[in-house]
């Protein structure tokens, strides 16, 4: 195939010379420093068009940002894909659950691509399906199954969430946990909630009106005897966020002794007692509104990811916004989108090839679908 001068220029080729800077693999990139890297991105975004639709997960680094064609968190960017029927390619820069449910709402038109496939999620790893199936065996063979409604979190792989499907469950965000919550209650009596405990606790204790005693944790590596399970509202998965999961009552101690007035706002993932200790909690969007309303002079100390809190704080100078936690902690797996990666799928798509595509099998896809579906029609 004859390349073109856009193409010429992507790959980095200088054509007078007739020498190529070109590459095959990401880790053959300059670095991210290298100024050449945002030209490139742009020109291979330009050369494809239409055809192209960048996602940008609120978490990425800022380099990764400035080329997404819309943020927001992981369900609202799979939605705005599907939107989109004429983007013949989807670039998501996220992690791998989050390509899987964008790959899951868009047509079989639309192909979704991340940039790593490194990028994972260490809380949808933590329930994997054999995990969960092994689970509900046990349940079933306690005589509990046919009253347990399984409920995920966002956060998941597209097994957990067709496994919830075919169980009669749903999917939740952490903006509708409570609306799925008092469904699934609705249904029967006792919930297994996935994979996040530190979501199922706060949302069930602090919205809900349960106990601590309500709950029993479930892990896939010592399960809990059928007698523990019994009675029990709230069956957590043990699984938990690697960053919110960091955030401990101490760094809000911490931060009111140093910071006189501050507004503690933290992320429902965090631990309970750090929720406990909060004056504000919620999902990221409710953080980003919370802070965009907030008086200007206000001191605020968020727990969440550190990319977007550095981002929250250039969004509103007017405020003083800083990371709840002394220790700098990045979601790692979110951070393997960089700017390297990115620039290296554009240039493959703007060349015919599709790099690092993402797809879900139609069983797991209908099912997984099912599970979305119920969520979507939660008042």
């Amino acid at each position: 195939m004859a390349m073109t001068t856009t193409q010429l220029y992507i790959l980095g080729r200088d054509a007078d010379a007739g020498s190529e800077r070109g590459v095959d693999c990401p880790g053959e990139l300059p670095p991210a420093s290298d100024p050449d890297l945002v030209e490139r991105a742009r020109k291979a975004k330009e050369a494809l068009g239409e055809r192209l639709f960048v996602l940008g997960h609120h978490y990425q680094r800022d380099e990764v940002i400035q080329f997404a064609d819309v943020t927001g968190d992981s369900f609202k960017l799979a939605q705005q894909a599907a939107a989109r029927p004429e983007a013949e390619f989807i670039v998501f820069c996220g992690v791998h659950f989050m390509a899987e449910s964008a790959d899951i709402l868009t047509s079989p038109s639309q192909r979704v691509i991340l940039p790593d496939l490194g990028a994972g999620c260490s809380m949808a790893d933590m329930a994997t399906f054999d995990q969960v199936e092994e689970a509900w065996e046990a349940l079933e063979d306690a005589g509990l199954a046919d009253d347990v409604i399984p409920v995920t979190y966002m956060n998941s792989s597209a097994d957990i969430k067709a496994f919830c499907g075919r169980h009669g469950g749903v999917v939740c965000t952490s903006s509708n946990a409570k609306r799925a919550l008092e469904w699934a209650f609705e249904q029967g009596k006792q919930v297994l909630f996935l994979p996040d405990q530190h979501l199922g606790r706060n949302t069930a204790v602090l919205e809900m009106g349960m106990s601590l005693e309500d709950c029993v944790l479930y892990s896939p590596h010592r399960p809990p005897s059928a007698d523990k399970l019994r009675g029990k509202k709230m069956i957590l998965w043990q699984g938990h966020c690697s960053v919110h999961g960091r955030f401990t009552a101490e760094s809000v101690d911490d931060v009111r002794r140093r910071v006189p007035g501050v507004n503690v706002l933290v992320h429902p993932e965090c631990r309970h007692e750090v929720v406990l200790k909060a004056d504000h909690v919620g999902s990221t969007e409710h953080i980003i509104k919370t802070l965009e309303a907030a008086p200007s002079g206000s001191s605020w100390a968020i727990g969440t990811e550190l990319n977007l809190v550095k981002r929250l704080a250039q969004m509103f100078p007017d405020k003083s916004i800083s990371f709840l936690d002394k220790t700098v902690c990045y979601c790692s797996t979110m951070n393997r989108i960089d700017l390297p990666h990115l620039v290296w799928a554009l240039e493959s798509l703007a060349l015919g090839e599709v790099p690092n595509q993402i797809t879900v099998d139609q069983d797991t896809t209908h099912w997984a679908k099912v599970a979305l579906e119920r969520m979507l029609a939660l008042p």
